[in-house]
């Protein structure tokens, strides 16, 4: 079994309180967010967007997996993934993400590009833990 972890710390109210997120390799050391940078256009760091990151991240990876599993090798992978966070009843929740998805792999068809794509996309370990979002893609090769 394989453990990693992250933490943060929050001081003060929702609105006017203030917090640091790290992680355990520290990478992120005591990074700043708070409700502006999260429901606003502030500038600090939010938990939907080191989501998406670590979407991306973890996509990205099991591509190349599933790639390798096929003689392939992908000279390139470009990942993006949007984190929609949305008011719903009883108040917020991540309700979808959006992965663009733009790859260079030599010899590779479109058919096991596309199958490649799709398998990381419903197979990758964080696709896996935010099932309950709508996960959707867009890809293309280079």
């Amino acid at each position: 079994m394989i453990k990693k972890h992250g933490s943060a710390n929050w001081k003060g109210g929702l609105k006017d309180g203030t917090g640091t997120v790290s992680t355990q390799t520290k990478v992120l050391d005591a990074q700043n967010y708070g409700f502006n940078s999260r429901f606003e256009d502030g500038t600090n760091t939010n938990p939907e967007e080191l989501i998406g990151a670590a979407h991306a991240a973890c996509y990205s990876m099991a591509l190349s997996m599933i790639l390798g599993q096929h003689d392939l090798t992908a000279d390139n992978i470009d990942t993006k993934a949007t984190v929609s966070l949305e008011e719903v009843e009883g108040g917020f929740a991540i309700t979808k993400i959006h992965l663009d998805v733009t790859a260079s792999v030599p010899g590779a068809t479109q058919e096991q590009f596309d199958t490649a794509t799709n398998a990381a996309k419903e197979g990758c370990p964080v696709s896996k833990v935010l099932a309950g979002a709508e996960i959707t893609m867009d890809a293309k090769m280079a």
